[in-house]
């Protein structure tokens, strides 16, 4: 089933921020201003070992904060992992998270309804035996600070090896590909505006952007955008900013491409989708190298 309705309105917004709850350097106030102030329309709090609950918060804010937590640790194999948590928890103060260790700490987020993403693998060190370990929902394909700090902000390479599991595991060949900053705005980690997600949905409501967010509605961008994505049941085609290059990714090596060399610029594009793959997402780029990736175009693979 083709998973993408571009006919609401986008919301832009980044799913991994920390404030000064763990480790971030400005205050919530002014990181909702800062990031309101460059189209930004929500923004996930994700600190380290303590769930957020901004129902509590009584400050008004230019932007929807919404609730998360980043979990770290060595599960029982010794592997050690940094997980983005997306939803409201109980139970997960930072001495409860700590005092139950990693795996306990994610069961809590999916018995609570929660999505799991493996934060910047590459940039942890994961192999992908232990990224493929865990049920993740979904990857961090882009971390802007990781990029910063030592160029390891790259993911896709986990993403397409989680989406290349047999198909008889449905819930890993759905998972989902995230662009985020992972912003501290501290003077050792300054990035910021650096990767994010477009969410098309009716409003811009808690519920409707992560009933969106499951269902993989959204695109992740660090530069480029889709307007619109649309299957006719034998192609997809698509519009966008400005962009030089379009590919439609596949499985190991397959995949299709339109594009130049010559610097000349398009807004749309489509490509015919071979039955035969078992998975497929959009990627474009525009004339400075930044890339935007839809989800897998079609649920369950």
């Amino acid at each position: 089933m083709f998973r993408y309705d571009t006919s609401n309105t986008w919301y832009k917004g980044n799913t991994h921020i920390h404030t000064p709850a763990s480790d971030g350097g400005k205050p919530v106030a002014e990181v909702a201003e800062m990031y309101a102030g460059v189209g930004y329309d929500f923004l996930f709090r994700t600190d380290h070992s303590v769930a957020s609950d901004v129902t509590s918060d009584g400050a008004r804010y230019p932007l929807l904060w919404m609730d998360g937590i980043e979990l770290d640790g060595h599960d029982a194999q010794g592997d050690y992992y940094h997980v983005v948590g997306l939803g409201t928890f109980t139970g997960l103060t930072r001495e409860e998270t700590r005092a139950m260790g990693l795996t306990a700490a994610m069961q809590v987020v999916r018995e609570q309804n929660g999505l799991l993403i493996l934060a910047h693998p590459q940039w942890t060190g994961n192999s992908f035996e232990a990224a493929l370990r865990w049920d993740f929902d979904g990857v961090e394909v882009y971390n802007y600070v990781c990029h910063w700090l030592n160029g390891k902000g790259d993911g896709g390479a986990y993403w397409n090896a989680m989406l290349g599991r047999p198909n008889t595991l449905t819930s890993r060949s759905r998972t989902l590909g995230f662009a985020c900053d992972d912003a501290h705005l501290r003077p050792e980690h300054p990035g910021w505006n650096g990767g994010w997600i477009m969410i098309n949905v009716p409003e811009c409501s808690p519920p409707t952007l992560m009933d969106a967010i499951r269902a993989g509605n959204f695109y992740s961008s660090t530069g480029p955008d889709f307007y619109d994505i649309a299957y006719d049941g034998e192609r997809v085609t698509f519009h966008t900013s400005p962009v030089q290059f379009a590919r439609l990714v596949g499985p190991a090596h397959y995949g299709k491409r339109t594009g130049n060399f010559e610097g000349t610029l398009f807004t749309e594009a489509a490509f015919s989708i071979p039955p035969e793959w078992a998975y497929c997402y959009l990627e474009i780029e525009d004339a400075q190298g930044h890339r935007a990736w839809t989800n897998t175009l079609f649920e369950g693979v």
